[in-house]
């Protein structure tokens, strides 16, 4: 009777499958929740065929724009071993500020001004936390916690809690302006807006930068070992200030393009929105320990989050569960991503 040595065991087809298709979910566990993502889409397109009607899913595509470029900015400071609880406060005080600025003293200026004002007021503020991170030397949650409650506090406080009902034009324009538009066969306009280009095109920088750049390497070897990563040569100050600026630029590019959708300035707006757009980071591959992630794994989370939501709409189950939903989500991934560190 003969023995299969370990090598021959290692070679059989089917255990070089079973450890392929091991070591690939744990290299890419976004396939994961791509495969997650299928499944809910069928079950639902199978029970619900209204879920495939375009106005479904240019709702969802719509839905996914300013919650995505969140999580591109959440995703950039947990590859850095980072955790940013503030963009939303950032968000508010910019597109609230840059909205009563426009609209008492530059009516007439272009949108791209407009946008590039939010922009830069976002960086300014993202700033702010990666020189407290640097400078306190204290966890990034606690330094974020801080100044979500001061962005917040100054808002209310020093600029306004007036809803404004009536945005500048350029801005209600903006909000408006079609990328793709067409009519159901009950004669109702369905509206794909331009600015939902705004998502792609952040994406594919935000992937640019951390797969094609000094920078992206860094941030990558900071979140791993911040001690090594030093030793290494890198700057802890300068990638700091790079993701935490550049999640705070994302942060007011979602501000104004949440304003100019809703044709409505709140001060009061995003507040609880982190918890959704952290998890769809999480759900899409990233550690919260940093070092790992992709960008395409967050958008995956995004969509997971949003589908999710949009589906408990339309089969009619009330908005508190959405909460519980997505709380389950979180614990699956958590469990999935220990279980994969053991066997790796």
């Amino acid at each position: 009777m003969s023995v299969s040595r370990p090598e021959e065991l290692r070679e059989s087809p089917q255990g070089s499958r079973a450890f392929s298709l091991g070591s690939l979910i744990r290299r890419r566990p976004e396939l994961v929740t791509l495969a997650i993502l299928i499944v809910i889409c069928i079950a639902v397109a199978v029970a619900n065929p209204a879920f495939l009607q375009p106005s479904t899913l240019i709702d969802i595509g719509r839905a996914s724009v300013v919650m995505g470029l969140f999580a591109l900015g959440v995703f950039v400071i947990l590859a850095a071993g980072g955790i940013d609880v503030s963009f939303t406060a950032i968000a508010a005080l910019t597109m609230y500020s840059t909205t009563l600025l426009v609209q008492n003293y530059a009516p007439e200026l272009p949108i791209l001004l407009v946008i590039l004002a939010a922009t830069l007021g976002g960086v300014v503020l993202g700033v702010i936390n990666g020189l407290l991170v640097n400078i306190l030397r204290v966890p990034s949650l606690i330094v974020t916690i801080g100044t979500q409650y001061l962005f917040r506090g100054a808002l209310l406080s020093f600029i306004g809690t007036v809803w404004i009902m009536s945005i500048p034009t350029q801005m209600g324009a903006f909000g408006r302006m079609p990328l793709l538009q067409f009519e159901t066969a009950n004669r109702a306009v369905i509206t794909l807006p331009v600015y939902f280009l705004v998502l792609p095109v952040a994406a594919l920088l935000t992937w640019w930068i951390l797969n094609h750049t000094l920078m992206g390497r860094a941030i990558f070897a900071v979140g791993g070992n911040a001690d090594v990563a030093q030793r290494l040569g890198y700057s802890l100050r300068t990638v700091h200030l790079f993701v935490f600026g550049y999640a705070g630029a994302l942060a007011g590019l979602a501000g104004i393009i949440h304003v100019s959708a809703n044709r409505l300035a709140n001060p009061f707006d995003l507040v609880g929105t982190e918890i959704n757009v952290i998890a769809a980071v999480v759900l899409g591959g990233a550690r919260i320990t940093g070092g790992t992630g992709s960008v395409i794994g967050t958008i995956l989370g995004v969509l997971l989050i949003v589908v999710v939501n949009s589906v408990l709409v339309l089969v009619g189950i009330p908005s508190t569960w959405q909460r519980l939903v997505v709380g389950s989500f979180i614990l699956l991934a958590a469990a999935f991503f220990v279980m994969r560190g053991r066997r790796a």
